[in-house]
């Protein structure tokens, strides 16, 4: 079987692309057909060992994918052979990745694809949709109602968010590049602001009069203190992103707003976790508003390479898609 690899943490030139033993399923196992792979920055972590989590060399690389159920385990039920299939939580935590010809997918982390909906559309999206999810609900507590700042809208995890929070009926105050503004707004934005304006401060303030109830930036900046000052009353800010930053946290404007940050990791989410984001992202897939911006399809075979233009900050929102078949 022909896969995406690593023997060792590193790297982007660490990953080959060759012969590797065909994974074999247990009897709660499902296993896969692969027909599209998405790189994420998560990948990108796992590989360098920027974020810690068992391994077994050689290392398929990959989180998310959509395939066919090529055979179920008699502990797997609901599947069968032909049915459309994604999953979006293989390659780490002791699972081989999605980056091959063939995976074996616990059945607790497979979920159906519904209907109609393109495979390299949605693999593009699940794991930025579920990103979003459980910044939003699961970790956010978000309510109709709420004010939701998402700073970043016009990427891959803060559109996911606009459309989200816009459809849980929050209204959404986005910062994004100036000529961003008429996509974040056709997500389901309120608000627009461009994130370079030096006025933007009290554009923001101005926008969100009574305080902002949930804040999320998926720029990874974290100022903390901007963040806190914009907050409402019991307001939230969620960290999702930016694993390097430091930012200095105003712990007493913080508390006396009875405000909270709170940090998550997607590759810390339990299956349970992941099962209600993916029913969510299920039920927005087939409506189209669920779907990247920019879509780039490329070989299995040139995983080394997006690897190395996600690290270098080169794809400027475009997702792409890795086929088997390609």
């Amino acid at each position: 079987m022909r896969a995406a690899f690593i023997e060792q943490l590193g790297p982007p030139q660490n990953i080959r692309f060759g012969e590797v033993p065909s994974p074999v399923p247990g009897p709660t196992d499902v296993l896969v057909d692969v027909t599209a792979v998405s790189a994420n920055p998560v990948d990108t972590f796992v590989r360098s060992g920027v974020f810690r989590t068992p391994v077994e060399f050689p290392f398929v690389v990959g989180r998310d994918l959509v395939g066919t159920v090529a055979a179920a385990g008699p502990g797997a039920p609901g599947f069968a052979v032909g049915d459309r299939v994604w999953c979006n939580s293989l390659g780490h935590g002791g699972r081989q990745g999605a980056a091959a010809e063939q995976a074996v997918v616990a059945a607790d982390r497979l979920y159906h694809l519904p209907e109609g909906v393109d495979a390299d559309e949605a693999v593009a999206t699940v794991h930025p949709a579920a990103t979003a999810y459980l910044g939003l609900f699961t970790h956010g507590a978000l309510r109709a109602g709420e004010t939701v700042l998402v700073a970043g809208a016009a990427g891959n995890v803060g559109s996911a968010l606009v459309v989200l929070a816009a459809a849980a009926g929050a209204r959404v105050v986005a910062t994004a590049r100036a000529e961003d503004a008429g996509y974040c707004r056709a997500l389901g934005a309120a608000e627009v602001l461009d994130y370079r304006d030096p006025e933007l401060p009290a554009r923001l303030a101005a926008a969100c009069p009574g305080g902002v109830d949930l804040h999320l930036d998926t720029s990874g900046s974290n100022d903390l203190a901007a963040a806190v000052e914009l907050l409402a009353p019991r307001g939230r800010i969620v960290l999702l992103a930016g694993a390097r930053s430091a930012p200095v946290l105003p712990a007493g404007r913080l508390y006396m707003k009875d405000g909270s940050v709170r940090g998550f990791v997607i590759s810390h989410a339990t299956t349970a976790e992941l099962a209600e984001a993916a029913a969510a992202i299920n039920r927005a897939l087939p409506t189209g508003k669920l779907r990247p911006r920019a879509l780039t399809r490329l070989p299995l075979s040139a995983t080394a390479d997006v690897h190395r233009a996600l690290e270098n900050g080169e794809l400027n929102g475009r997702r792409v898609v890795l086929r088997p078949d390609l």
